[in-house]
């Protein structure tokens, strides 16, 4: 609508309000944010990838059941592009063909000292995109992580069980990435 200021983010903004809102906890606060590329490399501390394959959206469950995402933390020295890959073979088994940026959790933490001595703090970025993806073995991680399953499903399968266990925003999140690649079911 011309003259009503408002943009493309207030938009999304309102289709995907559990994405968007604001997130306030113990040890800090994050709030989603729409960009296309990285802006500062060295703010990124943590990655998410909404995967899929030709057969559908790729949905991890953790042993206890719920339904995640994959994503984790950059080690020392590692590039964004080289998590991406690690955290998606680790977690999901899959090996990662394509990947676009789609936004960024810009998070502030309060407490004293960083997670890992080499993220950076109190200041950072969690970044989000959407990748195409080939599984390919079965999760290698162990580091406290329980993934049991790796489910290929339609995109509103994967809403439905992040809706079901209080997880909008990853229910949001995978909309958004469908948008995103133009690409539903």
């Amino acid at each position: 609508m011309a003259g009503t200021g408002r943009t493309a983010a207030d938009s999304e903004a309102g289709r995907f309000p559990d994405l968007f809102a604001p997130v306030v906890g113990k040890r800090g606060s994050a709030e989603f944010r729409r960009v296309d590329e990285v802006s500062c490399e060295d703010l990124v501390s943590n990655v998410t990838v909404v995967p899929y394959t030709a057969a559908g959206w790729v949905v991890l469950v953790l042993g206890d059941g719920r339904p995640e995402v994959p994503g984790g933390t950059r080690e020392p020295g590692e590039s964004i592009e080289a998590t991406l890959r690690r955290e998606l073979l680790e977690e999901a088994g899959a090996r990662l063909e394509s990947f676009r940026t789609f936004g960024v959790w810009d998070c502030v933490s309060t407490a004293e000292a960083p997670y890992r001595p080499h993220l950076p703090h109190p200041r950072s970025q969690r970044l989000v995109g959407v990748g195409r993806a080939e599984l390919v073995t079965t999760p290698t991680i162990g580091d406290g992580e329980d993934v049991v399953e790796v489910l290929t499903v339609s995109l509103e399968e994967a809403q439905a069980r992040f809706r079901a266990v209080g997880r909008g925003d990853l229910a949001d999140l995978y909309a958004l990435a469908a948008e995103v690649v133009g690409r539903e079911g």
